[in-house]
């Protein structure tokens, strides 16, 4: 430009224009996160209350209120394997003030195995917040089964190739897929009798009618403790019932299987807010009065920060896709 050539009036305004806008994204997006919350947060549970779910939202809802000085409301959105409730925090405004506590394993079978009903994919619908647990499922079989090991029951079940079968909590559920990746994983062929939740595949399990039965520890400590129920190995890279063996202790190295449950909050919402949701569960999560709540109910207390949890989600996605694809599951 010629040093003597004055700007026009209208290219400084815009200049100007453009540098105070710059100005306002700089230092809006830091306080609208220092003002958050300004009111009472919604915490959707998306199943019915009193089961595990229900109980770790409540434990992780109180400690969030404390930790951010508003109220937190856990509201139970029950139906559809938990979709309900997923599908309606990810129409929910994205603003911070409606969260999902969730079963991102499920969530994320739900999303491949149920894309057009679902309501939600777990890639453009959320925006993780942080891991906080891990449920561990366990290999468990009845009173009728002779052998002691899970050794003893694959090779039972080579020698008799389609004649034992497994129960699980439904078609398309963790369990079912757990159950094909051991089939997989062990070159075993049982076969799924899908019942309607945990309850009656238990109960079938101990009246010697199902074989064998992939399901977490919340559902079937109660049964081993009590010797209802014999626990072959857990799913797990280390130990969580003292005198059970890992998979991989066991022989079947790489079976490694656990239901995440996280807090997510809808697509779109602030960095700054996701920030501080994060920092605030980091806390809570060290807290030995969680860790024991959580323990209580057969969960692995974990965090993670928001990376590292979509991180973990997205594989889930692509894993349990695998083997939806590989086993040719339908949902019902």
């Amino acid at each position: 430009m010629n040093p003597r050539t004055k700007p026009r009036a209208g290219t400084s305004r815009r200049h100007a224009l453009v540098i105070a806008a710059l100005a306002w994204i700089g230092v809006a997006l830091p306080a609208y996160a220092a003002d958050y919350p300004e009111k009472p947060i919604k915490l959707v549970v998306p199943y019915t209350p009193g089961g595990a779910t229900d109980v770790i939202g409540r434990v992780i809802g109180q400690k969030l209120s404390a930790s951010l000085g508003q109220p937190v409301v856990v509201e139970n959105r029950a139906g559809a394997a938990g979709n309900l409730g997923a599908a309606y925090v990810a129409k929910e405004k994205p603003d911070g003030y409606t969260l999902l506590l969730g079963a991102l394993t499920s969530h994320s079978i739900n999303s491949v195995l149920l894309p057009a009903t679902a309501g939600f994919t777990m890639d453009k619908s959320f925006v993780p917040v942080a891991v906080v647990g891990r449920v561990p499922l366990v290999v468990a079989v009845g009173p009728s089964f002779k052998g002691k090991t899970l050794a003893d029951f694959i090779a039972a079940a080579k020698a008799k190739q389609g004649s034992m079968n497994y129960g699980s909590s439904g078609n398309g559920s963790p369990q079912h897929l757990a159950a094909e990746l051991f089939k997989r994983q062990a070159g075993v062929d049982i076969v799924h009798v899908p019942y309607k939740g945990s309850s009656p595949a238990l109960n079938d399990l101990m009246g010697g009618q199902v074989d064998v039965v992939f399901d977490t520890l919340p559902a079937t400590q109660a049964f081993i403790k009590g010797g209802r129920l014999r626990a072959l190995a857990t799913a797990t890279p280390q130990r969580v019932i003292p005198d059970v063996p890992t998979a991989g202790e066991a022989g079947l190295a790489g079976f490694e299987v656990s239901s995440m449950f996280g807090l997510l909050a809808p697509a779109g919402t602030p960095a700054p807010v996701i920030g501080k949701l994060s920092a605030a569960l980091k806390d809570i999560m060290d807290q030995e009065e969680v860790k024991t709540a959580l323990t209580n109910q057969g969960a692995m207390p974990v965090y993670t920060t928001s990376d590292q949890a979509r991180s973990q989600i997205t594989a889930e996605v692509a894993r349990w896709a695998k083997v939806i694809k590989e086993s040719n599951i339908k949902a019902d």
